[in-house]
């Protein structure tokens, strides 16, 4: 039985369209005893965002000023809008309020340009995690996804073991970091991208071809981001669908071009994204990954860690 935690939502993105998700996520949580605070966060809308940017840009910002922190911080969905906020986040601020906090920063998509961006400049380490209306709101919601959710938040050392077609063998060890690819490309050349040096990448992505995938990888790739990495982890890649002009290029064959061109360590097939079916991954926390004969652990330790 997991403890009452207090759940204070967020919404820097994209309004929440499907508001009856929403709604079901928060009865939810409060039936299994958690306390949902800013809920307004759910109905607030200006064009396509939940909200105009000064008040998204405050709701990041008053973390800093709470006068007692909640346990979690969840994103209510993604969608786009927290790029246009990034240069006035007051990082200083979060940084002197939030770190060395057991407080667990929680979302995934568009949600990722923060949690790097809070990397880069103060840091913290957050998790990539299911997010309220998509996941918890979902109408069957998915006990594979809440089960890790709950784990990786409450353990100090979280294991994953997944099945994977990749041909590589081994051991590598680094900081585990990555997120939404589409978003990790969009901080290419500014100051909220990461520098990792000999991490570990993790990545996903929704709505994209094979073609988008690589060219952003391609992208990372020829800016120097991959070559630094001990090795790739590729998560779902929803909705990316191929045609008959495709000829067998698929994302299968996008992963081997990486190892055999670039000599990468790719390790595929976990279950990561926007899937019903999701594990949490905490962003910037240290992770030994092992793989042998299609056997895949990732051993993960040095995150913030609820109380159980």
């Amino acid at each position: 039985m997991t403890a009452s935690r207090r759940i204070r939502l967020i919404a820097p993105s994209g309004y929440c369209v499907n508001q009856a998700a929403a709604q079901r996520a928060i009865a939810r949580l409060s039936e299994a005893g958690h306390q949902v605070e800013n809920p307004q966060a759910v109905t607030r809308r200006f064009q396509r965002f939940a909200g105009d940017d000064q008040q998204r840009l405050d709701e990041i910002n008053q973390l800093a000023e709470l006068e007692s922190l909640p346990d979690i911080v969840m994103a209510v969905r993604g969608g786009y809008g927290v790029g246009r906020l990034l240069e006035s986040i007051d990082y200083p601020a979060l940084q002197r309020r939030l770190q060395h906090q057991p407080l667990a920063l929680c979302g995934h998509s568009d949600f990722t340009a923060l949690q790097l961006a809070l990397l880069a400049e103060c840091g913290l380490i957050s998790f990539s995690s299911p997010m309220l209306a998509g996941n918890f709101g979902a109408e069957i919601p998915s006990s594979f996804t809440e089960q890790h959710f709950w784990q990786a938040l409450t353990s100090e050392t979280y294991t994953l073991n997944w099945q994977t077609l990749t041909p590589d063998q081994g051991t590598w060890q680094g900081q585990l970091w990555g997120g939404n690819l589409a978003m990790i490309c969009s901080l290419i050349g500014t100051r909220w991208m990461p520098q990792i040096e000999n991490g570990i990448l993790a990545i996903e992505d929704i709505n994209e071809h094979p073609f988008r995938v690589e060219r952003m990888l391609n992208q990372l790739q020829q800016c120097g981001i991959l070559a630094r990495q001990q090795a790739i982890i590729t998560g779902s890649f929803s909705k990316s669908t191929v045609s008959d002009y495709d000829q067998g290029f698929d994302l299968d064959s996008v992963w081997q071009r990486l190892r055999e061109q670039y000599g990468l360590v790719v390790v595929s097939d976990l279950a990561y994204g926007h899937e019903a079916d999701t594990v949490t991954l905490p962003l910037g926390a240290q992770a030994q990954l092992n793989v042998s004969e299609g056997n895949a652990q990732l051993v993960i330790s040095g995150h913030p860690v609820l109380r159980r």
